[in-house]
């Protein structure tokens, strides 16, 4: 069994027998143990976008009511794994190990791994970079790599990513946050060879 923290109501981690779900309902951060967690601490005020956030809406960077700090936590406390967007201002907040976009797992000073991951290589139509950090688990080879942002094919966000004059796709936000289904089940196996 293993916690899955702040997911979406209804969403890919819902109804699962080896998950115990912790959305916005039952509130991720009264979550004290004991399974291991994947945790999706929210983005909005840690992603390259969260000026504009701050801009826009007056919502400062990196004030998210404490959410990643407790996801963090519960990561390292009961082992696990947290994934992020790809650049998150939370990764030097926490002092959190930078990824090499192109290759593995790099260690950090507190005794967790992080990674780049792109979840298009899992399933996701853009290229929704990722990083993730893990703690007292095992480390799996993932698909490393970066993908180009000139590929036709590939989907970006909504947001149009500065780029006008870009003809690709746009994905919806519910699309564009949606975790692929072949990528949750990787996460999940980091999280169950956890060691408690």
């Amino acid at each position: 069994m293993i916690a899955a923290l702040f997911i979406e109501t209804n969403g890919c981690y819902s109804k699962l027998d080896n998950v115990d779900p912790w959305d916005v309902d039952r509130n991720a951060m009264l979550y004290n143990g004991p399974y291991p967690v994947v945790a999706h601490p929210p983005c909005s005020r840690w992603c390259r976008l969260a000026g504009l956030v701050e801009a826009r809406w007056g919502y400062k960077r990196g004030d998210d009511g404490g959410m990643f700090a407790h996801a963090l936590h519960c990561v390292r406390t009961y082992g696990g794994i947290l994934e992020h967007p790809a650049y998150s201002d939370a990764w030097a907040r926490y002092d959190l190990p930078t990824p090499n976009r192109h290759s593995g797992w790099q260690r950090g000073f507190c005794g967790g791994w992080a990674c780049h991951v792109e979840q298009s290589r899992y399933g996701h139509r853009a290229k929704k970079a990722t990083w993730l950090y893990a703690f007292g688990t095992e480390l799996p080879l993932l698909r490393w790599g970066s993908i180009s942002d000139s590929k036709p094919t590939a989907a970006v966000s909504w947001c149009r990513n500065h780029c006008p004059d870009d003809q690709r796709p746009r994905l919806g936000k519910k699309e564009a946050r949606a975790t692929p289904i072949e990528f949750r089940e990787q996460l999940i196996r980091i999280a169950e060879s956890a060691i408690n």
